[in-house]
C-alpha cells in the first residue's frame, strides 16, 4: 500500500514538475475518499534553501533520511548537470535496494541514470533530452516517444503533463481507479492517458480541422458497449477516415482503436473494483464482447488477469 511519499530536491529543480508531485500526493483529499499520504520534501541539507530553476528558492523540511522508509521516492525535473550530489545518489540507490518505488518526472531520469538504476531497463524522458540521455546512459533502454514507462519498481515519465499521467497511473495501480479519478477531477485533467501514447506530434493540423474531437470522444465513452470502427467514427464526425486518423493522433497521441481499447480497460478496472459483476458481464458492458477478449486486452494493459486484479483490490 502506498502511504509514504518522499520527494528528492536538488539545486535548480523545476517548480512545475515538483508541483505535479505535490498536487497528486501532497494535498489532503481524505474528505473525497482518497487515502492520505505522509508527504515529505527532502534535500541533502534540511532547512537550507535550494535554488529553483526560475530564480526562486525552496527549503526542504526533511533530510535524506526521509527516504529511509518511504514507499515512493519521487524525483522531479531539474537542470541537467554533469554530476549529481553523491549523497543523493546513494540515498536513492538505498531506497531502490530496499524495495521502494522510484518515480521520475522529465529530466529527473538523468539523476536515476547517474545512480545506475536504469541500466537494462526501459525508461523515458523528455524528447528534447533523448539524444543526450542516450549518450550518457547507453545501457538504459530509452523509449523517447512515450508518455511514461512503468517497469514495476521504477516509473519514468516525459515532460510536464506526462508527469501528471505517470503519477495518476501510479495512484491507480496502487490504490485503484476511484482515488485516481477523484484526484484527476480535482486537478481538471483527463483521468487516464495510456503510457504508450506519443509525447510529441510533429504533424501540423490544418486550420479548418482545428475544432476539438471532444464531442466524439465523449460519445465513444458513453457507448463503450457498442462496436466502433474507424469508418463509423469518421461518419459520425463527418470526416474522412484519413482526416479522422490524423486529428485523433494529434489530440490523443494514439489511434482510435487503441484509445478505445484503453478506455474499455479503464472501465473494466472500475467495474472490477466497485461492482460484483462477473467477468462475462463486464466484458459485454465494456464492449469487449467476450471474457477471452477482455482478458487479452486487460492482461496486456495491466499485467494481470481481471480476476487477479479483482482479488488484489478486494484485499486492499
Amino acid at each position: 500500500m502506498l502511504k509514504t511519499v518522499a520527494v528528492v530536491l536538488i539545486d535548480l529543480t523545476a517548480p512545475f514538475e515538483f508541483g505535479v508531485v505535490c498536487e497528486v500526493f501532497g494535498i489532503d483529499r481524505t474528505e473525497d475518499g482518497v487515502p492520505s499520504f505522509d508527504f515529505r520534501v527532502c534535500g541533502e541539507r534540511p532547512g537550507e534553501p535550494l535554488q529553483l530553476s526560475v530564480g526562486a528558492q525552496i527549503v526542504p523540511g526533511h533530510g535524506l533520511d526521509g527516504l529511509l522508509d518511504a514507499d515512493l521516492v519521487a524525483i522531479p525535473a531539474a537542470v541537467i548537470r554533469g554530476e549529481y550530489p553523491p549523497a543523493v545518489l546513494d540515498a536513492v540507490r538505498a531506497a531502490a535496494a530496499r524495495g521502494a518505488t522510484i518515480l521520475t518526472v522529465c529530466s529527473g531520469a538523468f539523476l536515476l541514470g547517474a545512480a545506475g538504476l536504469l541500466d537494462g531497463r526501459r525508461c523515458t524522458t523528455h524528447w528534447r533530452h533523448a539524444d543526450e540521455f542516450a549518450k550518457r546512459f547507453p545501457e538504459a533502454k530509452l523509449d523517447p516517444d512515450v508518455l511514461f514507462v512503468d517497469e514495476g519498481s521504477i516509473i519514468t515519465s516525459a515532460g510536464t503533463a506526462a508527469g501528471i499521467d505517470a503519477c495518476l497511473h501510479l495512484v491507480r495501480r496502487e490504490l485503484g481507479s476511484g482515488p485516481a479519478t477523484v484526484i484527476a477531477r480535482r486537478m481538471v485533467v483527463p483521468p487516464q492517458r495510456d503510457g504508450g501514447q506519443r509525447q510529441y506530434i510533429a504533424v501540423p493540423i490544418p486550420e479548418r480541422d482545428a475544432d476539438s474531437l471532444e464531442p466524439l470522444l465523449e460519445w465513444m465513452l458513453e457507448t463503450l458497449d457498442t462496436e466502433h470502427t474507424v469508418a463509423s467514427l469518421a461518419r459520425r464526425a463527418q470526416l474522412s477516415t484519413r482526416t479522422l486518423a490524423r486529428r485523433f493522433a494529434a489530440e490523443t497521441g494514439t489511434t482510435p482503436q487503441r484509445w478505445l481499447a484503453s478506455q474499455r480497460v479503464a472501465q473494466a478496472r472500475r467495474l472490477l473494483e466497485e461492482s460484483t459483476l462477473g467477468v462475462d458481464e463486464i466484458a459485454r458492458s465494456c464492449g469487449f464482447g467476450t471474457a477471452a477478449l477482455l482478458r487479452h486486452h486487460f492482461r496486456r494493459a495491466v499485467g494481470v488477469t481481471p480476476m487477479d486484479y479483482r482479488r488484489a483490490f478486494t484485499q486492499c
